[in-house]
């Protein structure tokens, strides 16, 4: 039965790849048309020259041969091919049989359907990636943490929390809401422990702020949170929120963080 499971993937790993790579052709990835061909879409010298690949390694790939190929082929190749986080996932699993690493996914986009819903919603909301960069939010996001004036780099959540004064002076409940937010930090640390652009968030938190350093090598066992409990708005008014997270991306590991004005 375990040589059949087998075999059964293997061919569809060559039907999935013989079908994405039917559906470009060379104007699509930026190569010079040649005239008529004999078969829709790109060669497969094509696609390996795309993803920087031996021809011969990515033929064997294609045939489903029992070879090993690394995360950072499968990457390549998934690329070279257009493949959407979807794609490029269930790509992993007929090669790998996991998912692609947690790295991969740092691309800084939402789909516009999900941006239109925030824009149709009165409360705040915004979009975090796994390192907690805020990718996407609303115009009452905007009003409460005035992402859009920041430059790209701070609007993290974290970094907010930790090396913005401005925003510390709106929290009377900083202490908690810094402590149980990055409770909630660590915890999503733990899906890609030794990612590089999570160490350097991290290691640049430590000088930026004693706190966050003290509390990050004595960590507490605080409630997790993943927004703000208490705000002093622009009108000086101290308000109270709840929240709920929504999955934008599970692949990605995008999630929409929603406030809700505190009955």
């Amino acid at each position: 039965m375990a040589g059949r499971s087998l075999d059964r993937t293997r061919s569809e790993l060559t039907e999935f790849l013989i079908h994405h790579r039917s559906k470009l052709t060379p104007a699509d990835v930026g190569l010079p048309s040649t005239g008529r061909r004999r078969t829709p879409g790109l060669r497969r010298e094509e696609v390996a020259t795309l993803a920087g690949v031996g021809l011969t390694w990515y033929t064997w790939f294609e045939q489903g041969r029992d070879i090993n190929v690394s995360e950072s082929f499968v990457l390549k190749v998934s690329k070279a091919l257009k493949l959407d986080d979807a794609e490029c996932c269930h790509l992993f699993l007929l090669a790998h049989r996991r998912p692609p690493p947690v790295e991969a996914y740092q691309w800084q986009e939402i789909p516009p359907l999900v941006q239109r819903m925030m824009n149709d919603m009165p409360r705040p909301a915004y979009v975090m990636n796994l390192r907690w960069d805020i990718i996407a939010w609303n115009a009452a996001a905007d009003a409460l943490l005035g992402f859009r004036d920041r430059e790209p780099g701070e609007r993290n959540m974290m970094r907010l929390l930790f090396a913005d004064p401005a925003l510390r002076r709106r929290l009377p409940g900083w202490r908690q809401d810094a402590s149980r937010l990055l409770a909630q930090f660590r915890c999503d640390l733990a899906a890609a422990p030794e990612d590089p652009a999570m160490q350097e968030l991290i290691e640049a938190l430590a000088k930026l702020s004693p706190d966050f350093r003290r509390w990050w090598e004595q960590p507490n066992h605080e409630a997790y949170r993943y927004g703000i409990g208490t705000l002093i708005d622009a009108d000086s008014n101290q308000r109270e929120y709840q929240h709920t997270t929504l999955l934008v991306d599970e692949h990605r590991h995008l999630r929409m963080v929603v406030y809700f004005t505190a009955d």
